[in-house]
């Protein structure tokens, strides 16, 4: 018998409030818009290294966020997956209706796609990645993407190695010692230790991305799948 998929605590806030908070923050003030545009930016590059794929999974497609730019290319067919019913409710409520008649959603996890083996040319995960503290949990989905994926992985990441990740690190331990340890849902990751990930789950990496280079947590990969 299967094993469930992998359940983290995260995923439970994905509410329709939530949700709908989720898709205004990207919208409210200067800041977050510039910052959205720069997203937008480091995900057109990414797209272009992974060669415009055809048919792309966005998962998660959290609120639709990026929609509007998977669909620029006319000819793409885009399917887009949630772990929350309600955050996909929220996506097909609040993007365009020309941009969402493009869209195909499911609810699935990422542990467990509802789809075929190498079924899309692309993943397009975004902003999921940093919530996964721990690598026993990383593989299993890293191998999910490898086994639905026939060409690519795009996905985002918080790493290590420039100024926000130090800074986190001094602010994480003097919080830790005068409060304690207490639920934590984002993590920066080592640049060495999710790249051998990718390789230990049958990945190569094409190139990556900085959102500032040595400046922001933000990185952005594109992997190829490989035979393992």
């Amino acid at each position: 018998m299967s094993q469930p998929p992998i359940q983290l605590p995260f995923s439970d806030k994905y509410t329709q409030t939530h949700a709908q908070a989720y898709f205004d923050k990207h919208r409210d003030g200067l800041a977050r818009r510039m910052s959205h545009q720069r997203d937008l930016q480091l995900a057109r590059k990414a797209l272009r290294l992974a060669g415009e794929p055809t048919l792309v999974l966005d998962l998660p497609c959290g609120a639709g966020r990026f929609w509007p730019l998977l669909a620029e290319q006319p000819n793409r067919v885009i399917l887009a997956a949630d772990n929350s019913a309600d955050m996909l409710a929220t996506a097909r409520a609040s993007q365009p209706s020309d941009i969402v008649a493009r869209v195909r959603t499911f609810q699935t996890s990422a542990f467990a796609i509802d789809l075929p083996d190498r079924s899309v040319d692309s993943i397009f995960c975004m902003r999921l990645m940093h919530h996964i503290g721990e690598s026993a949990h990383r593989m299993p989905m890293l191998r999910e993407f490898h086994r639905v994926t026939r060409d690519t992985v795009i996905l985002s990441l918080w790493v290590d190695g420039n100024y926000k990740a130090w800074k986190r690190r001094r602010l994480e331990a003097e919080r830790d010692r005068h409060l304690g340890r207490g639920l934590q849902n984002r993590f920066v990751i080592p640049a060495h230790q999710i790249e051998s990930e990718f390789a230990g789950a049958g990945f190569t990496i094409l190139g990556h991305f900085d959102f500032l280079p040595l400046y922001a947590m933000w990185r952005v990969y594109v992997l190829r799948r490989g035979d393992r």
